[in-house]
């Protein structure tokens, strides 16, 4: 090996080391949603409030065009026993919603872990994932969220954001129903709830 070659790679290795020991890497953000929720009774709506803590992993910068991936980590939550006087029995049919971000497109998504939820689902449709559990989840039970993998392509420029869905009642990020019992006897009680406030949790920089 010539003498100019051997220092042409010893300059290349000094260069190499500052880029691989300042790259940035995916940290998790440890959050706290707290969700409105209305239930629509016979008796007129309920309201009430439910939190669900997560971490949150998203790189902190792209390059343009490059894959990326946001992972989305559910902490173990339970179901309330009782809700505005009510003793709930039990939860179906939950459903979540993710936006995709701006600046990306949406590649693929998996599930996985999840536990006393039944059978979960996700599925993307108009720039939004959701995801289903079938349940049922018994009032006063603890239950465990599947962790949510979102794989995407960055766009030319700007930054991606993690949010949560929702606005309103009339604009949900999460529904299920709950079954409670009241003085009717057990009824279904539809329910909308959305992330208030709902920040930004990570942002990821497209550079």
């Amino acid at each position: 090996m010539t003498s100019t070659l051997r220092r042409a790679l010893s300059i290349a290795a000094l260069v190499a080391v500052p880029i691989v020991a300042f790259a940035p890497v995916a940290a998790a953000v440890p959050t706290t949603v707290n969700f409105a929720c209305q239930g629509s009774t016979p008796v007129g709506p309920q309201n009430f409030t439910l939190q669900q803590n997560a971490e949150v992993t998203a790189p902190a910068t792209v390059a343009p065009g490059g894959a990326l991936s946001i992972v989305i980590d559910p902490a173990p939550n339970t179901i309330p026993a009782s809700v505005n006087g009510y003793t709930v029995r039990r939860v179906h049919t939950m459903a979540l919603k993710v936006p995709i971000p701006a600046n990306s497109t949406y590649v693929s998504a998996t599930l996985s872990g999840g536990s006393n939820v039944g059978t979960t689902s996700i599925s993307v449709a108009n720039g939004v994932a959701t995801i289903t559990a079938t349940g049922p989840i018994n009032g006063g039970a603890t239950f465990e969220l599947p962790t949510v993998t979102a794989n995407l392509t960055a766009g030319a420029s700007g930054t991606i954001q993690t949010k949560l869905y929702g606005t309103s009642y009339t604009d949900p990020g999460l529904t299920f129903t709950a079954v409670v019992r009241s003085f009717l006897g057990d009824m279904n009680v539809p329910t909308k709830c959305y992330p208030n406030p709902n920040p930004v949790i990570t942002t990821t920089t497209i550079a």
